[in-house]
């Protein structure tokens, strides 16, 4: 081989190690009917589950727990599966969800076994039934329906969410598209704070808090979260537009990106908005204490007013919203994530 050829070797070697050239894994969907899961393994190994355990547990179905591609939690474990030096606010804050506050004023966000449900109206997400369930070489494809139910279970809005899973190296994506379709003459969701596609993740990947803080509900419980132990709290936010910290809350943004340090290894968790979802480019609903959420509809609670969008479905129509979260063991630069924006955007 000659010098020449040395270089190209050499130069494809170090894109295929970049992850330019890395191949996709096998995506394997197991479904545990027992345990009213869908398992779901990268190149063998497990990376996250559709977890749908009935409302005696949860208020809606979750992506719950999930791991790097190294086999290390991103999530909050309790209240299912409590750690040591977690946070233990916020119950309903449970893996990664999608669902929204007030949907013909009842809340199906902060809704679970915690809250007093005579004092407000709580919405349940029902799951239906798997619809299709698809492994494959380079990733895996899972529909799912549910049913959005009042606080007298009176059916709202109908649900079919499609889940795609991939996985390159040290890397793991899940897109997530949801189409709502509305069975009430009306269904409103008016501009409110607490929305929509959310993960709550480990304490390690909190930003380090240097004060005691208060937060209520729209129906006026307050949950206090005390200054903690920041030994080994590394997390810190940056959106598309280069704002840092807690900053990013009420921002709009093509993307977010929450990275830390779980032991040894360095981790991105990046949540990336689609231009055909409603409010495009979203605000974001991003706290320190490690709720991490993007919410399209509430504008006016986002923008301290400035804006107002107020959306609403008549009876038979529809929306769908859709996003990107990639999970990596290494800090993502703005390049890299503009990069998954710009591939996502052309998707469906």
């Amino acid at each position: 081989m000659n010098v020449i050829t040395k270089g190209i070797a050499a130069t494809a070697l170090s894109v295929f190690a970049a992850g330019g050239m890395v191949q996709a894994q096998k995506v394997d969907l197991v479904n545990n009917e027992k345990e009213k899961k869908v398992e779901v393994k990268i190149d063998g190994k497990a990376f996250t589950s559709y977890f749908y355990p009935g409302e005696d547990k949860l208020k809606k179905a979750v992506l719950y727990p999930v791991q790097t591609a190294r086999g290390t939690l991103i999530t909050r474990g309790w209240p299912l599966d409590p750690r040591p030096g977690e946070r233990v606010d916020h119950p309903h804050h449970v893996g990664i969800w999608l669902n929204y506050e007030d949907v013909n004023g009842n809340d199906y966000w902060n809704n679970s076994d915690a809250v007093d449900h005579a004092k407000r109206a709580y919405g349940t997400i029902i799951h239906t039934g798997i619809k299709s369930m698809k492994s494959g070489k380079d990733k895996g494809e899972l529909t799912v329906t549910a049913d959005w139910k009042d606080k007298n279970g009176v059916l709202t809005l109908q649900e079919t969410t499609t889940y795609h899973f991939s996985g390159k190296a040290d890397q793991r994506i899940i897109d997530r598209s949801t189409t709502l379709t509305a069975v009430l003459d009306e269904v409103a969701m008016p501009d409110i704070k607490d929305g929509m596609f959310a993960i709550r993740v480990a304490r390690e990947l909190e930003l380090p808090s240097n004060k005691p803080e208060i937060f209520t509900d729209a129906s006026g419980i307050a949950t206090k979260v005390p200054v903690m132990n920041n030994e080994g709290i590394t997390g810190n936010y940056r959106n598309s537009n280069g704002v840092e910290g807690e900053a990013v809350w009420g921002k709009r943004a093509i993307w977010c990106n929450l990275t830390g340090k779980i032991k040894d290894e360095n981790i991105s968790v990046a949540m990336i908005d689609h231009p055909k979802n409603v409010g495009y480019p979203a605000y974001w609903h991003a706290r320190g204490y490690g709720l991490f959420a993007v919410n399209p509809l509430g504008m006016k609670a986002l923008s301290d007013g400035k804006e107002t969008l107020n959306f609403k479905l008549k009876k038979g129509e529809s929306t769908t919203f859709r996003y990107r979260l990639v999970i990596a063991s290494e800090h993502l630069k703005d390049e890299a994530i503009n990069a998954m924006a710009a591939e996502y955007a052309k998707t469906k």
